[in-house]
This record gives C-alpha cells, structure tokens and sequence, in this order.
C-alpha cells in the first residue's frame, strides 16, 4: 500500500509539474473539453433531476413528522449545491470518464504508442495528462453548476406538482434561502474532484500492463479509487469549507 502511495505522489508531481508547464498543447485540452465535460451533460443532469426530486420527497415525508414540510425547498437546494450536486456529479463522472481515460491510456501503454512519443520526442506528461488534467478542472465547475440549477429544478417540479407547494412562495424561499457561499462551496469542491478524476484516469492508465486484462483492471481501478478518492474529498473540504 505504501508503495503504491509513493507511486501515485510521484506521478502527481510529474503531472503538475510537467504536464501544466509550457508548451501547452491547446487542441488536446479542447477535444478532452468536450469529452470530459459537453458528452457527460446528459448523465449528470439527468442524474441532479431525479435526485432534486427524490429529496424533495424524502425532506418532505421526513418533516411532516415535526410540522417542518415548509422548509422543503430551503433544505433541497442547500443539499444540493453543497453536497449532492458535487458528490454526485463527480461519481458519475468518474464512472464515464475515469474509466475511459484509463482504458485510452492503458491501450496505448500496452501497444506501445506513449513510448513511441517518448522517441520522438513529446513528452506524454505535457500531451497526454497535462489536457486532461485541465480540462477535468475546468469543465467540472460547470457541470457542477448546471447540475446545481437542475436538482433544484427538480425539487420544484415535485415541491409544486406532488406535494402541492405554491410555485412563487417555493422559488422565493429558495432564492432567500441560498447563499453564494452554499453555490462557491460545491464548485470548489467539483474542481478537486475534476482533478481526482482524471489524475486516477491518467494514473491507472499510465501504467496498466499486461495487455487486454491489465487495461480491464486498469479501467476497474481508476472508477474505484476515483470514487473513494471523491468522498474522502468530499468530507476534508466539508470540514475545511464548514469548519465552525
């Protein structure tokens, strides 16, 4: 455990010290733009939709219980922007994209492509990581954004359809209710975990071996520690965000 530790501190160094130096590679952290963060829309935001809506249910059978139903949509877009907008974002994330970096990464380690580079010359630092690591950090705030503004749709969908809540009266305690430190809270939080998602991509695939087995278990790793990684994170920054 402690050597894979040690590995994985050193190729986090290589990749910020590396593949965030110049020469940048301007054309790749596009392309992984739109991979990592224009194709993952549909997923997360569907993803935010049902989970704004089953809360707003949950919150709503758990405060009948105390006379407390009122603070519906105050407590959904709270959990939503500080909590399960980032968390969820990112899990879902990790699985479509952690694992389709690993799986690039390890078939090209495996057929010798990422050595190829190395003789001629480019660094895979710079051309392989360093992209993805930036697009990772940049796209993630805005997936985490609209992920935010669709939970929150989502519990007032079912906050005035289902449980008969006035639509004026929900956006207004909603919009009181919120404030810009519950929104910057979660998008610091998709930042990290855009970087935790594609360093565990780029790692597991950096140094998958073994070919067409080890590329699968490159894969498997990169969505499991990537999650982990995520909820660990989750609970530091909470703690540091929050901290009273």
């Amino acid at each position: 455990m402690l050597a894979e530790v040690g590995r994985l501190a050193l190729f986090t160094r290589d990749a910020v010290l590396r593949g965030l130096m110049p020469p940048w590679y301007f054309r790749q952290v596009w392309d992984q733009i739109l991979r990592i963060g224009y194709f993952s829309l549909p997923v997360v935001g569907l993803t935010a939709f049902f989970t704004g809506g089953a809360l707003a249910l949950q919150i709503y059978i758990g405060g009948t219980r105390y006379n407390a139903e009122n603070l519906v949509s105050q407590i959904v877009a709270l959990g939503i922007t500080r909590e399960l907008g980032p968390v969820m974002a990112g899990l879902m994330v990790t699985g479509r994209v952690a694992a389709a970096i690993a799986a690039e990464l390890g078939t090209m380690r495996v057929t010798e492509q990422i050595d190829a580079l190395t003789t001629l010359s480019t660094n895979p630092f710079k051309y392989l990581v360093g992209p993805r690591i930036v697009a990772a950090v940049l796209t993630m705030p805005i997936l985490v954004g609209i992920a935010d503004i669709i939970g929150i749709l989502g519990g007032y969908i079912v906050g005035t359809t289902s449980l008969g809540f006035n639509s004026a009266a929900y956006i207004k305690n909603t919009t009181d209710f919120v404030e810009f430190t519950d929104v910057t809270s979660g998008l610091i939080k998709a930042a990290v975990f855009g970087f935790i998602i594609a360093l565990m991509g780029c790692y597991h695939g950096f140094n998958s071996k073994g070919g067409a087995q080890g590329v699968g278990r490159a894969t498997t790793n990169a969505v499991v520690s990537g999650s982990i990684l995520i909820l660990a994170a989750n609970y530091v920054l909470t703690s540091l965000l929050f901290e009273k």
